[in-house]
């Protein structure tokens, strides 16, 4: 229950993102549900492996190469799908750094829901 309402939330935290922010466009709500779906596959498969293979630049700049890599996948999400567009590099880490802010307050939050029962 908990994964599933996370989903929907970050759907939802997508199309925020497109209102706040041009450089993102998502069509409609069922395109930002396969899109933050997208976004989260990339981010358990591929991140890790960015993340270990980019170790040595990632510890030369005190962890701010996380936030490039954060934005590959937002971008990279939207290379694979036709109704998720990122205009550029720029526009995916303003993106991505608006919709890591919304995730971390999703967990926040349902990790209290979810807590109390």
């Amino acid at each position: 229950m908990k994964l599933f309402l996370k989903w929907l939330l970050c759907a939802a935290a997508l199309l925020f993102v497109t209102s706040v922010y041009s450089g993102v466009e998502v069509r409609s709500f069922s395109a930002a549900l396969i899109a933050a779906f997208t976004i989260g596959l990339f981010n358990a498969v591929l991140r890790p492996v960015l993340v270990l293979l980019t170790l040595p630049v990632t510890f030369v700049t005190l962890g701010l190469f996380l936030f490039v890599i954060n934005a590959l996948m937002f971008w990279a999400a939207a290379g694979v799908l036709d109704s998720f567009r990122v205009t550029g590099f720029g526009a995916a880490l303003l993106g991505s750094l608006i919709y890591s802010l919304l995730g971390v307050l999703i967990d926040s939050a349902l990790g209290r829901l979810f807590a109390q029962k």
